[in-house]
């Protein structure tokens, strides 16, 4: 007869009950929205706000100087507001609500409220929408764009629009980023690198929703994060080109809108987007690429790109028509120094 050492015995039933509470613990997260609020626990009640107002981030994190600017734009630098922070996921360390930690630090904000939702039903949680709805910003934490995407057609949409139509305002970080474009890339089939986007715009990985929201002044964006860190515009330069080939925008042009780590823009009611914390990139693609097609490499001559420092700015209402400096993509090889360039200066 076969034996097991008590040893053995022992160890294995010490780590199955160290893993059982851990398995315990991940499902009922996953299963239950979560609300923390921190602040007052009333709303703020006033008439009218005098936003939009928005922050488009490179990473997750709110970034400070942008968020104080769309905070004052919308409440016209009186009174108090009250902030939403949506997150797909719990951090994974620190603080449970970090972006309201940082938000509650700011001057005219009455309340941050951070609401956990991890299914596509969560998105029609009425609690959660009654706070969308009464609060004047509301924040998408980094994470995953796809569990964003997957709020289309649910009562959060259509909240968070009530929100921006009210005269307040929307923004995000990293994935928070990315669902408030005009065409998202929703990573729902993985993440594409650039190498990967230039040797074929149609890889698997690169998929959009549109749809989703659609912000006064911004329409025909896609957005990418963490940019020049982790070398993204080959791959924004990849979307510009399926969303013109693809009729994914209108006009035959597409704008990519690039923010690096701890960069931000913020956009003002009348659309001028102004940089702070780090640079962000606009890539236009104003025609139809050269070649686009599934299995071949891109080709796309002469994207334009704007290159906005922090303090620079840019008009996405008034769309500039000079200032940018030209990057092509030939046979999946993109040109070299693709972050920098001489700015055209006579446009004819």
């Amino acid at each position: 007869m076969f034996h097991i050492p008590l040893r053995l015995v022992t160890c294995l039933t010490a780590s199955l009950a160290l893993l059982a509470p851990t398995l315990v613990t991940a499902e009922s997260a996953h299963a239950a929205a979560k609300r923390i609020r921190l602040g007052s626990s009333a709303d703020v009640s006033r008439g009218s706000w005098s936003g939009p107002a928005y922050t488009m981030n490179g990473s997750g994190a709110v970034v400070p100087a942008t968020m104080t600017r769309a905070i004052d734009a919308i409440r016209g630098g009186t009174g108090t507001l009250d902030v939403v922070v949506i997150a797909a996921s719990a951090p994974g360390s620190g603080s449970t609500t970090p972006e309201c930690d940082t938000v509650m630090g700011l001057a005219g904000v009455n309340s941050c409220t951070t609401w956990t939702l991890t299914t596509r039903n969560d998105g029609n949680n009425s609690a959660a929408n009654s706070d969308i709805r009464n609060a004047e910003f509301v924040y998408f934490a980094g994470g995953d764009q796809c569990d964003y995407a997957d709020w289309k057609g649910t009562a959060l949409q259509n909240s968070v629009k009530s929100v921006v139509a009210k005269g307040g305002g929307s923004g995000g970080g990293s994935a928070g980023h990315h669902i408030n474009s005009a065409v998202v890339y929703d990573a729902c089939g993985g993440s594409a690198t650039t190498d990967e986007a230039l040797y074929d715009p149609y890889d698997p990985a690169i998929t959009f929703t549109t749809g989703m929201f659609s912000w006064p002044n911004y329409a025909g964006t896609i957005n990418d994060s963490h940019f020049v860190t982790r070398d993204r515009m080959g791959r924004t330069m990849a979307f510009v080109a399926r969303a013109i080939e693809d009729g994914l925008t209108t006009g035959g042009a597409a704008w990519g809108v690039g923010v690096d780590d701890g960069g931000s823009l913020f956009i003002d009611k009348n659309g001028l987007a102004t940089a702070a914390g780090a640079d962000a990139f606009v890539v236009l693609g104003d025609h139809r690429p050269e070649q686009a097609d599934p299995d071949r490499y891109l080709t796309y001559d002469d994207y334009k790109i704007w290159r906005l420092r922090p303090g620079g700015t840019y008009d996405f209402k008034n769309r500039p028509t000079c200032g940018y400096y030209l990057r092509s993509v030939v046979d999946g090889i993109p040109d070299r120094d693709l972050y920098n360039g001489t700015p055209v200066t006579n446009c004819g």
